[in-house]
């Protein structure tokens, strides 16, 4: 581990709204916004990558659960900045507070948790 995993690790990460990121697109509304699946998979990402640097050589994290409310619509175009902070580590358990705003305020927070995982293994027991 180049870092050690500890309660605190922030990471944030920004993205734009693009036509592929909308509610219509992803059938979880019928209006040209921020759908709510894209910024909970914008959040995991935040997540995972805050913790890549303190990963053995081999491992990764899965998202296992997801405790997010949507607060707020974002436009396409619009900035979204995601911050990730690891809140609780418990042997192979990362639990994360996830919070997302946009230039009008927070639109989106909650918990999300990942496991540590050895990729190879993970792979094999899908494949066997």
């Amino acid at each position: 581990m180049s870092q050690i995993l500890v309660p605190g690790i922030r990471l944030t990460k920004t993205m734009t709204v693009g036509p592929n990121d909308t509610a219509a697109v992803y059938g979880s509304g019928l209006h040209d916004v921020l759908s709510t699946p894209a910024m909970i998979a914008f959040m995991e990402q935040t997540a995972m990558t805050a913790v890549e640097a303190c990963l053995n050589e081999g491992e990764g994290t899965v998202g296992t659960e997801v405790n997010i409310r949507h607060l707020k619509a974002t436009p396409v175009g619009k900035t979204v900045t995601c911050t990730a902070t690891l809140q609780e580590v418990n042997g192979n358990r990362l639990l994360f507070h996830v919070e997302a705003s946009d230039d009008k305020g927070k639109i989106g927070e909650g918990m999300h948790e990942r496991f540590i995982i050895d990729n190879r293994r993970f792979m094999e027991k899908l494949n066997g």
